[in-house]
């Protein structure tokens, strides 16, 4: 689920979406990394609408670095329950920043209160790995060891039904097969549960709205592709420890 009003994000409030800037795409960050992506104020984000941000953030990357493209993954977060507990989140209450959204995806997305999803983002030039998170108030982007000890912390203190499921997918195969006609996000009457962003729904060549075969985690079915790693396992995949 998500809800929205599109805007950039700023760190103190939000803005009006701007377009993406063609240039000062690459930001150097504290680590000598280079990024793919311009700061999170210069991004294309509508609040609730995770999965449509993070696709903003593949196309960036696939107009502006093409070559990195590769090198980009999008990670959904979520379980049979479509209730994942993340720390940190802008839209958390408590002091730790909680959030309990109903889905997720990585370059990342996630809802309070009755959330079942999130969305993130994550580039991966060499044995190290970034994660941006526009929902998120780590720095963005954040190395995947902070954001893990800082947003997904560990299953053991959470209820088996509440563990976080992740699928991975390469950028390249989310802008091809993702689609959404953002049904998710109406009452019954046809109104907005939230504002949608101003751009059109993203389409597919095959498909007007998928969104829940990205969300699922049920590995006995085909799916949508990717891979879906519980997280002891998406830590191994994706932490290289020097």
């Amino acid at each position: 689920m998500a809800s929205q009003a599109t805007h950039q994000r700023n760190s103190a409030t939000d803005s009006p979406t701007k377009k993406l800037p063609g240039t000062s795409l690459i930001q150097a960050n504290r680590s000598g990394v280079a990024s793919v992506l311009p700061p999170a104020e210069d991004c294309l984000y509508t609040q609730y609408y995770c999965e449509e941000n993070v696709w903003q953030l593949c196309d960036s990357v696939r107009r502006h670095r093409p070559g990195e493209l590769s090198r980009c993954h999008v990670v959904f977060i979520s379980n049979d329950a479509r209730c994942v507990p993340l720390w940190r989140q802008r839209a958390g209450k408590t002091d730790d920043r909680l959030v309990t959204w109903d889905y997720s995806n990585i370059f990342t997305c996630v809802a309070p209160h009755e959330k079942d999803y999130h969305v993130i983002f994550m580039y991966q030039p060499d044995e190290r790995c970034l994660v941006f998170d526009l929902d998120s108030d780590l720095p963005f982007p954040t190395y995947f060891h902070k954001y893990v000890t800082e947003t997904l912390r560990t299953d053991h203190i959470l209820h088996p039904e509440h563990h976080r499921w992740f699928r991975v997918l390469p950028a390249l195969v989310y802008l091809q097969k993702f689609a959404s006609d953002r049904r998710h996000m109406r009452h019954a009457d046809g109104s907005w549960l939230q504002p949608p962003p101003p751009h059109p729904a993203i389409r597919a060549q095959d498909a007007v709205h998928n969104l829940d075969e990205f969300i699922s985690m049920d590995t006995s079915k085909p799916g949508i592709g990717g891979t879906v790693y519980n997280l002891t396992d998406f830590v191994r995949c994706f932490f290289k420890a020097k």
